[in-house]
């Protein structure tokens, strides 16, 4: 993809955020959809690409009144979302459809029409190599990777509890944020167990809500009363659905190779960047994409945090919306890191970082299983 040969001009999420037990899933995709068309003035018969997670592209192309001529269902979990937009940012390149709506919608706390809960079928791989052994849900599963990261780097509980401390420090300034009350690593480490070493303050919210995205050319992009936002590089890659089978449980191949992408097709340095959205499902996720992405080399991203780099004032904020720990996670996070991303290219973030021009925005799929970076500029 060129770098800046496509941009946002929509961006919303759910009217609400949180607990919403009186919508379904895809009402919530419908709200963050028509929420994005009215932020960027366009209606469902201006959309011709439709991609989305959880939902089909069918499901929502139907409820919405939309007849795409380019659809994308990917489904690689949480960071699907960023696989969407490059999927886009190509399609609309090759001349596929002109105006492309990514939604999300998820249920996650409420379980109305089909949200939430986490399972395997028991013909599955998960099924078959894993859940026998009591490796049942996500905190039980990224320990299997993190007991060995926190041993091989030298890491501590407290350096995970440092990651939910500062990132609480963001969501203090963010009105939607789910949790705003300001922690100290005491009551982190204080807060009940769930699977060593995760404790509860470690691990990400379950909430309700969703997200739309609207891309298109930015040629095209001049013409919306939004301010765009570019698209400067993309990447993505797989690893392995099975979190036991990754090649190295100090890193992420999917990180990597998903961030060398990115940065190789913006052709931008670490250095260019002013804002970092690594996807926080569990605090251990912070320190894996700095060290995977290249912001920090192994073992040094502990301390890059405890020395406050990604805090308020720091030379890198990272998750300034609270990110999973403290804004919301509902299940799919990705969404909401790109999100909050636009909205710092934007200038319109509650907790705004000055001056920002280039935003980075990393997720991860599954237990390590995917990954999807999108790098964003707010420079044509």
């Amino acid at each position: 993809m060129k770098p800046r040969s496509i941009a946002v001009v929509g961006a919303a999420e759910t009217t609400r955020l949180g607990k919403i037990p009186d919508m379904s899933v895809i009402g919530l995709h419908a709200d963050a959809a028509l929420n994005a068309m009215a932020d960027c003035g366009l209606t469902a018969k201006d959309i011709d690409g439709v991609a989305t997670a959880g939902e089909s592209p069918t499901n929502i192309a139907h409820y919405l009144g939309i007849t795409p001529t380019w659809a994308d269902g990917t489904q690689v979990g949480g960071c699907s979302f960023m696989l969407h937009v490059r999927h886009a940012a190509a399609a609309i390149n090759e001349g596929l459809c002109k105006t492309v709506l990514i939604t999300h919608g998820e249920s996650g706390r409420s379980r109305v029409g089909g949200g939430g809960g986490f399972g395997r079928a028991p013909a599955s791989l998960m099924g078959q190599f894993e859940m026998p052994f009591g490796v049942t849900s996500p905190p039980t599963m990224f320990t299997i990777p993190v007991m060995r990261y926190l041993k091989a780097r030298g890491y501590t509980e407290t350096d995970l509890a440092m990651v939910a401390v500062i990132q609480r420090e963001w969501a203090a300034m963010n009105p939607r944020a789910s949790f705003r009350t300001p922690i100290t690593v005491d009551d982190v480490l204080n807060s009940p167990m769930i699977a060593w070493p995760f404790r509860m303050l470690m691990c990400c919210l379950v909430t309700d809500g969703g997200g739309a995205l609207i891309l298109t050319s930015a040629e095209r992009a001049k013409d919306f009363p939004t301010k765009p936002v570019y698209i400067l590089g993309t990447g993505e890659s797989v690893e392995t659905p099975l979190v036991s089978q990754m090649e190295d449980f100090t890193s992420s191949k999917a990180f990597r190779v998903s961030g060398k992408k990115a940065f190789d097709e913006a052709g931008i340095s670490h250095a260019d960047v002013d804002h970092l959205m690594i996807y926080d499902a569990f605090a251990h996720l912070p320190l894996y994409g700095l060290e995977d992405l290249g912001f920090c080399k192994p073992g040094e991203a502990a301390g890059f945090i405890a020395d406050r780099n990604t805090a308020p004032g720091g030379k890198l904020p990272l998750n300034t919306n609270g990110g999973g720990l403290s804004y919301m996670h509902s299940g799919m996070y990705g969404m909401y890191a790109l999100q909050e991303s636009v909205r710092q290219m934007r200038g319109i973030a509650p907790a705004q970082v000055p001056g920002a021009k280039v935003a980075v925005s990393h997720g991860v799929g599954g237990m390590f299983a995917a990954s999807g970076t999108i790098i964003f500029s707010n420079e044509a």
